[in-house]
């Protein structure tokens, strides 16, 4: 029976029948014949090891792409794990919402950690495929994380749940089908390594290869949690140290909006397929072979160098607009961020280290104001519990949350451009900041 289980019947069996079960179950929104390409290439690799193995030169080219975009993909999103872990939280919200089961909103509560496992086990995967390490242990492992991640991509391109999938950060921003198709090369390359993986062997002797496995590991973990306790190290969003936010808010020189079609999702009868047609050729008469299911409105094409900065707004808590006060004022501001009352940081020795910078800052006509998505309750409570003096103004949430990765964080402005900002944990001294950078 061992024998038979490790034949090459088998390993054809198993693979065509997965590969019918998924061309089964595989929803309306995705090409059958797509579908039918992408099963015969993946089962064509898993049954051709023999041939693969005459091969070398494409398992070496396999295992730096696989590897280098792992390290790479990992990186990225270690530099931000906060904004990562935000990005899990709006996917299990959809899963929670749409499969009613409540362990995805457990899931939510741990999204940090998780963020911060996901990033770790790409660097090390990635790094540990490059040199070698544990190869069946490795690629068992790089399979399971790339099918979760293209089921996570596929999902939310077929119900269009999610419009960008965090993939690679702030630093690359994909679209759902774009990440699912650049996740099926990658099935695609790691399909191809198992079945040449003969070719995958230690480039260094195996302590040497033990050792820096344990390092690539140690810093893999070591990078997110110090990009988490202070600030992304690399910043690509439009509130980075320099940009100005009246700058970004402006659309490029040869700016055009988004273009979208109106028209109907009709689904054949026959084989399921849904399909979108415009107002001119829709099938209203062939009642024998199309069904209307909904309207809808697609997306032609995309803006073309639209604003970096489309939602940015704040209001006093009477609903008075204070953008343009804000982002045109001359003189030094602060701005504390406080996207949620609830989940503020609470430390006594920092509200202090806020409240003092509060009263020197005032004592020099330079304004410190706080920005939530709050309501006024949640901010009468947090002033009284921490003695609070300065003013509070109305933000999104979202917007709070992508100008500092942190709860509170600090940020200097002037004249709408950002001069520094701070994490709550290397909060600063108002004469610092005098010195170092109101000049």
């Amino acid at each position: 029976m061992k024998k038979f289980f490790s034949s090459k019947l088998f390993r054809a069996i198993w693979s065509l029948s997965l590969a019918a079960l998924l061309y089964y179950i595989t929803p309306a929104c995705f090409s059958k014949t797509t579908i039918a390409i992408v099963l015969g290439i993946l089962v064509l690799l898993v049954n051709g090891s023999g041939l693969l193995n005459k091969l070398p030169i494409l398992t070496h080219i396999s295992r730096f792409l696989v590897g280098g975009l792992f390290i790479f993909s990992g990186f990225i999103k270690a530099n931000d794990p906060l904004g990562f872990s935000y990005k899990l939280e709006e996917y299990f919200e959809v899963f929670k919402t749409d499969s009613g089961l409540a362990i995805f909103e457990s899931f939510a509560h741990i999204a940090l950690p998780l963020s911060i496992l996901l990033c770790v086990s790409e660097m090390a995967l990635g790094f540990m495929l490059l040199i070698g390490w544990k190869r069946n242990l490795t690629l068992g492992l790089l399979l399971t994380q790339i099918v979760f991640f293209t089921f996570l991509t596929f999902y939310s391109a077929c119900y269009n749940k999610v419009t960008t999938c965090g993939c690679f950060g702030d630093f690359l921003v994909l679209k759902p089908w774009t990440s699912f198709w650049k996740d099926v090369v990658l099935l695609v390359l790691i399909t191809l390594l198992i079945s040449g993986k003969e070719h995958i062997n230690e480039l260094f002797s195996g302590l040497i290869t033990l050792s820096l496995t344990v390092i690539a590991i140690i810093l893999s973990f070591a990078f997110p949690i110090y990009a988490y306790r202070n600030l992304p190290p690399l910043d690509f969003r439009p509130y980075a140290i320099g940009m100005n936010i009246k700058e970004n808010m402006k659309a490029g020189a040869d700016y055009k909006p988004a273009e979208y079609e109106s028209g109907f999702i009709y689904e054949n009868l026959k084989t399921g397929e849904q399909k979108h047609f415009d107002m001119k050729n829709y099938p209203w008469q062939d009642t024998l072979n199309w069904k209307w299911v909904a309207t809808d409105n697609i997306l032609i094409h995309d803006a073309v160098n639209p604003p970096k900065i489309v939602d940015f707004s704040i209001t006093d808590l009477n609903g008075n607009d204070l953008k343009d006060s804000i982002l045109n004022n001359k003189d030094y501001m602060f701005l504390l961020i406080c996207y949620d009352l609830t989940k503020t940081e609470d430390n006594e020795t920092l509200h202090a280290k806020i409240n003092d910078l509060y009263k020197l800052a005032s004592a020099d006509n330079v304004k410190v104001l706080a920005l939530t998505a709050g309501d006024a309750k949640q901010i009468d409570d947090y002033k009284h519990k921490h003695q609070a003096m300065y003013d509070f103004a109305n933000a999104d949430g979202i917007v709070l949350k992508t100008m500092v990765r942190a709860n509170p964080g600090l940020i200097l402005i002037k004249d709408g451009t950002i001069i520094m900002n701070w994490h709550h944990n290397n909060f600063p001294t108002y004469s610092d900041v005098k010195q170092k950078f109101m000049k």
